[in-house]
């Protein structure tokens, strides 16, 4: 199989795998009752196509499942939400990977918290205050450990699938 093939079929299964780990989170209960708090499951195959794919594979990832998601399982303002989420996550986890050579859980964790960070941003523009930013430190916690969490699950696999 040709190498461009080869690296569409796996950015496909990588973008399947990402919309699979979204519909199953979708499906599951919250674990606080905190509005929005969510483990990011997805990201483990955004950071999959980020180290192992590259920057582009992983833009595409990203955009693919929160536009995915946001028609099977959410609803257009979800869309603003996360892509709003999603591009600064993206944006900083680039920069903790590339720039500062961080491990695959630092990366993650900035990932979480820079999604929550997105979302509330979105959130102000949408609702025209800021007096959401106080939602923020509650969210800060959460994305660190639901980025801890994911970054183990994604360096794991980043470790153990070698596309070369």
């Amino acid at each position: 199989m040709r190498n461009g093939t080869r690296k569409l079929a796996v950015l496909s299964v990588t973008v399947a795998v990402a919309m699979m780990l979204s519909f199953i989170e979708s499906r599951l209960p919250s674990f606080v009752p905190i509005p929005g708090v969510k483990l990011g499951l997805a990201n483990i195959a955004v950071i999959f196509a980020l180290y192992r794919l590259g920057l582009p594979s992983a833009i595409g990832v990203s955009t693919v499942r929160v536009l995915l998601s946001a028609l099977l399982f959410g609803s257009p303002v979800s869309a603003l939400y996360s892509l709003g989420g999603a591009a600064l996550s993206l944006l900083g986890m680039v920069i903790f990977a590339r720039v500062l050579r961080m491990h695959t859980v630092a990366v993650s964790i900035a990932g979480g918290i820079l999604h929550n960070a997105g979302q509330i941003a979105v959130a102000c523009l949408m609702l025209g205050t800021s007096a959401i930013i106080y939602y923020l430190p509650f969210l800060i916690i959460s994305g660190t450990l639901a980025g801890t969490a994911v970054g183990v699950a994604a360096s794991l696999l980043v470790k153990r699938i070698d596309l070369k």
